[in-house]
C-alpha cells in the first residue's frame, strides 16, 4: 500500500450486485506454485451435482494473509458468540443434508 492509500485511506467500490453475497457451503482449494485457486459450491439437498458459484484464484503471499485474517476473525466471532462446532470428521461432508433423497 503506498503512502498515499495509507494517508487516504483506500477506496473500494461495491456493487450493488456483488453487495448481495453469493451462499457457498463448501470451499475446494487448489494450488500450482504460482497461485492458490478456491472453488466456493453450493451444494443443495437432495441435488445430487453441486455448482461452483464463485473461483478467487490469490497469489500465494495473498492466500496466507487471507488464512491468518480468516484465523484473527474466527477468533474474534468465538469470543463474542461461543465455539463453532466442526462437523465430526469420521462422518465426511453431508452430502444429502440428512434428508430424504431425492424422488421423481
Amino acid at each position: 500500500m503506498s503512502e498515499k492509500e495509507k494517508k487516504d485511506g483506500l477506496n473500494i467500490e461495491l456493487s450493488e450486485e456483488i453487495a448481495g453475497g453469493t451462499y457457498s457451503n463448501l470451499a475446494i482449494i487448489n494450488h500450482s506454485p504460482s497461485e492458490f485457486i478456491v472453488d466456493f459450491i453450493q451444494m443443495m439437498p437432495g441435488v445430487p451435482k453441486a455448482k461452483v458459484r464463485s473461483r478467487v484464484i490469490l497469489t500465494p503471499q495473498h492466500a496466507k494473509r487471507l488464512m491468518k485474517a480468516l484465523i484473527d476473525n474466527v477468533n474474534k466471532y468465538e469470543d463474542q458468540f461461543g465455539e463453532i462446532k466442526d462437523i465430526d470428521p469420521n462422518k465426511g461432508i453431508p452430502i444429502n443434508f440428512g434428508g430424504p433423497a431425492a424422488q421423481a
